[in-house]
C-alpha cells in the first residue's frame, strides 16, 4: 500500500491509498474555499448519561447534488471537486462540515451556561473524515474486487492508528452508510470515520456487558458468545478459518449479520495478516448477498441495492480490555417493498420488535449465496 499525504485548498488533510506506486500524486486543489467553521459542543445528558454531539453548522452540509456535481468525483473536464487529481483507488479527506474536529471551536449556542451536574459539557474536539472507495460514481462496495476491498481495510486500519493517536480521542469508529432510506445524501461509494471524545452509548453498554459477564464466568463475553454461535451452526451465514458471520440471537434489525474475527482483537490495528487477507472475499460475499436478499433468486438475479449500515466496533481507548472488534452490518427494509421505521417503541424506549425471526434471517441468507 503507498500512501500519499497533502492538503486542499481550505487546510483539510487528504490522504490518497494507491496499492502500488505507479500513480503520481501531484494535482493541488484550486478552489477557493475558506476555512471550515467548527461550532460542536458536546452535551452530556443527565438522565442516561450519554454524551451527544451538538453541531448546528452542519445544516449547510451539500444534499443530494446531482451526480454532474458531485463532490466525490475525481476533478476532471474542468470540474473541481474533493479530489483534485483525475483519478483514484481509495482516498480519505476531512469533512468538510465536520460533527467533531481538532481545530478550536467558535461559539456555539448555549457556551454561555453554567457547568454544573445538569449540564455537562465538553468542546467538540475528534475527527471526521470521508471514505471514498472508488473514484466510479455508480459503483458500490459490493462491485469492488477482493484487491480494492483489501485497500479499503488498509485505509481503515492506517485510520484507525492514527486518529487513536491523537489528543483527546476515545474512540475510532469506521463505518458505511448506503441508499437514500437510510438518510444518504452523497450517492459516490463513500463511509466515513468518527473519532470521538467519548465512548459512544451502544460501546458502554457492551463494556458494562463484558464486566458483569467476567466477574460472574471469568471468561471474556465475546470469545463465548462466538464460540457458542459456531457450536450451534443454525445462525452461522459464513464461515472461513479466519473470520465468521452470524445473524446474532437477538437480532434487532430484520436482517443483520455480525461479523467476527475468530481470534479476539481490540481494533482493525490487532488483526493478522492472513485475517487480513480473508476478509475481503467474505465480506463482498455478505455484501453482495444483502442485495440478492429481495430479488427472489439467488444466483443470476438482478441484484437489487438493498439500503445498509456497515459498522466497525474497536474497543476505546479506556475500560475496553474486554472488548473485541467486530462489524455489525444491518439493513432497515423487511420485505422488497416494506421498511422497518423506528417508531415510539424503539425511538422512544430504545426496545426493539423484529419482524423476521434471526433463525429465518439467517436461513434466507445462506439461501442467496453464490
Amino acid at each position: 500500500m503507498i500512501r500519499t499525504t497533502s492538503k486542499l485548498a481550505d487546510g483539510r488533510e487528504l490522504i490518497y491509498f494507491d496499492a502500488d506506486v505507479s500513480r503520481g500524486r501531484g494535482s493541488s486543489d484550486r478552489r477557493p474555499l475558506e476555512p471550515p467553521v467548527n461550532l460542536s459542543q458536546v452535551r452530556r445528558d443527565p438522565a442516561t448519561g450519554a454524551w451527544v454531539t451538538i453541531a448546528a453548522h452542519r445544516q449547510a452540509r451539500t444534499y443530494h447534488p446531482p451526480a454532474d456535481e458531485c463532490p466525490l468525483c475525481p476533478s476532471r473536464d474542468g470540474r473541481l471537486s474533493e479530489i483534485p487529481d483525475e483519478d483514484y483507488q481509495v482516498a480519505v479527506f476531512e469533512n468538510r462540515f465536520p460533527s467533531l474536529a481538532m481545530t478550536p471551536p467558535g461559539a456555539a449556542p448555549g457556551d454561555d451556561a453554567p457547568v454544573d451536574a445538569l449540564r455537562g459539557r465538553l468542546p467538540g474536539t475528534g475527527r471526521c473524515e470521508v471514505v471514498c472507495f472508488t473514484s466510479d460514481h455508480d459503483a458500490s462496495f459490493a462491485d469492488l474486487d477482493e484487491d480494492r476491498a483489501r485497500l479499503v481495510l488498509d485505509a481503515w486500519t492506517d485510520r484507525t492508528a492514527h486518529l487513536s493517536a491523537l489528543p483527546g480521542v476515545e474512540q475510532v469508529y469506521c463505518f458505511e452508510n448506503r441508499g437514500a432510506e437510510i438518510g444518504v445524501t452523497l450517492a459516490h461509494p463513500h463511509g466515513q470515520i468518527y473519532a470521538f471524545p467519548f465512548a459512544t452509548p451502544r460501546t458502554a453498554r457492551m463494556t458494562d456487558q463484558a464486566d458483569r459477564h467476567r466477574t460472574v464466568t471469568g471468561r471474556n463475553l465475546f470469545e463465548d458468545l462466538l464460540a457458542a454461535e459456531r457450536a450451534d451452526g443454525q445462525r452461522v451465514v459464513l464461515a472461513g478459518e479466519h473470520w465468521t458471520a452470524f445473524v446474532p440471537f437477538a437480532a434487532r434489525w430484520p436482517y443483520e449479520v455480525h461479523l467476527y474475527p475468530n481470534r479476539r482483537v481490540a481494533d482493525l490495528t490487532g488483526l493478522t495478516e492472513p485475517e487480513r487477507a480473508e476478509f475481503p472475499a467474505l465480506y463482498l460475499e455478505l455484501l453482495r448477498r444483502f442485495d440478492r436478499l429481495f430479488t427472489g433468486t439467488a444466483a443470476g438475479a438482478a441484484p437489487a441495492r438493498t439500503p445498509y449500515i456497515s459498522a466497525w466496533h474497536q474497543a476505546p481507548r479506556t475500560g475496553g480490555g474486554e472488548l473485541a472488534l467486530h462489524l455489525e452490518l444491518f439493513t432497515i427494509r423487511r420485505t422488497a417493498d416494506k421498511l422497518k421505521y423506528l417508531a415510539g417503541v424503539e425511538s422512544g424506549m430504545d426496545a426493539f420488535i423484529n419482524d423476521v425471526s434471526p433463525e429465518a434471517a439467517a436461513e434466507r441468507l445462506r439461501e442467496v449465496g453464490s
